[in-house]
């Protein structure tokens, strides 16, 4: 069996913004001292004259961001998203959100997976503070393919946009020629029907590969890939659990106010059904290797089949 490939969705982003920068002559990158580590040090290289090193001072960047895009600039603010949606929160919602602004925030480094960073730079809260910005589009890719795909969908949108990607590299799983991306839909990848697991970003690789051991013990498991949190299909989402009368949220994020709670909006409002959020629950992380910590907090696929499989026996 050959060994799948993976792709770290912050090399997919740089790889991306150097693509579509032959096609857009408009779009100019900024970032905060750390082009190296988003990989927006691609794009420097193919076009040093769009590129914006602002130095250490991420507010300061969205602020530019927001005055290039003003001009007929289409820009793309990089940083961690610790700094970005953290740090900056303010120009974010008041320079970039609050006039609706045509700024995109491409936030990598996001969650516990930064590792040896520690608690202090691995963001969990980063997709919920964005959820709340009024107009913002908010997106989470599962791999290379969606991440490319969500960065075109970025720039072709007229409207801010935050884009979370990660560090560690992962699975590639959308590389199929039906694949399709649409921003605000949810993408079915297995059909099922004794619960719907609703995951996103890197959980939804570990998602498929639980399904597949509960399929080996009879339970048929529905997985849907959420890549844009906000808007939220909510159609999908409901339809499904119409059909298997309960859901488990997987999210490398906390889970208050990320995927699980928009599920959970979504079922409350029209579908009530039972709801097991996994993620980063109510705690900061901690410093270790990133799959050592994938697997403590119980976000790889033999914690999330466990929890799944104490779910059902309640």
């Amino acid at each position: 069996m050959s060994e799948v490939k993976k792709i770290a969705t912050r090399e997919s982003y740089g790889n991306a913004l150097a693509e579509l920068g032959n096609i857009y002559p408009n779009l100019v990158v900024l970032d905060a001292d750390l082009a190296a580590a988003t990989k927006t040090s691609i794009f420097q290289k193919a076009f040093p004259e769009r590129h914006i090193d602002c130095g250490i001072a991420e507010c300061n960047m969205m602020s530019i961001a927001a005055g290039l895009s003003t001009t007929g600039k289409i820009p793309f603010a990089s940083t961690f998203a610790m700094f970005a949606a953290g740090r900056a929160f303010e120009q974010v919602r008041n320079s970039i959100g609050y006039p609706h602004l045509n700024v995109k925030i491409g936030a990598t480094h996001a969650g516990i997976t930064v590792g040896e960073d520690g608690a202090s730079h691995q963001c969990n809260e980063d997709l919920a503070l964005m959820r709340t910005i009024p107009g913002m589009v908010v997106m989470c890719p599962s791999d290379d393919v969606e991440a490319r795909a969500a960065v075109k969908a970025a720039l072709e949108y007229v409207g801010p946009v935050y884009i979370r990607f990660g560090r560690a590299a992962v699975p590639v799983i959308n590389d199929r020629p039906d694949y399709k991306f649409e921003m605000g839909k949810g993408v079915l990848l297995r059909e099922g029907s004794d619960l719907t697991i609703v995951a996103n970003g890197i959980c939804v690789s570990e998602a498929l590969a639980a399904a597949e051991r509960l399929a080996e013990e009879g339970v048929s498991a529905e997985v849907i890939n959420i890549h844009t949190i906000k808007p939220f299909d909510a159609e999908l989402v409901v339809n499904s659990v119409k059909k298997t009368g309960k859901a488990v949220t997987v999210e490398e994020h906390s889970v208050i106010g990320g995927l699980g709670s928009a599920v959970c909006d979504a079922l409350c409002a029209e579908y009530p059904a039972p709801v097991k959020k996994l993620g980063m629950q109510d705690v900061f992380g901690e410093s270790g290797a990133a799959n050592e910590l994938v697997k403590k907090y119980k976000l790889d696929a033999d914690g999330i089949y466990q929890d799944i499989k104490s779910f059902l026996n309640k």
